[in-house]
């Protein structure tokens, strides 16, 4: 069956996981970058009250959350487009929640249409 390019959601919704990964892979680069630096200060006999105050924004953590949140929203549009395509292709729900690992009911609702706010 020929799909459209322009309407394919699956492939929409994986450049944004790529787009994603590309931001997490500078992240990540900062983030050993600070991990670095703080084992040097350590080294040198500093605290940790002294080293955080002191450290560039954003600290640490902040990026770790930055990544993670951005791997959890483009799964999510993953996860729905690929369903949601599975199923236009005659997949049933049983079928789909055993190739994610998920329930039935997940599955249910990630065929269901996007609401405003999620």
């Amino acid at each position: 069956m020929p799909f459209e390019n322009s309407q394919d959601q699956v492939l929409a919704s994986l450049d944004l996981l790529e787009e994603a990964l590309r931001a997490n892979d500078e992240r990540a680069h900062q983030i050993r970058e600070r991990i670095a630096t703080i084992r040097e200060q350590r080294r040198s006999g500093r605290s940790y009250r002294e080293i955080t105050p002191a450290e560039d924004r954003p600290l640490i953590v902040e990026l770790v959350t930055a990544s993670l949140a951005a791997l959890d929203t483009a799964s999510a549009q993953v996860r729905r487009a690929k369903a949601q395509e599975l199923h236009r292709e005659g997949m049933t729900m049983e079928t789909i929640a055993d190739l994610f690992g998920v329930t039935r009911q997940r599955v249910s609702a990630l065929l269901r249409p996007k609401e405003t706010g999620e």
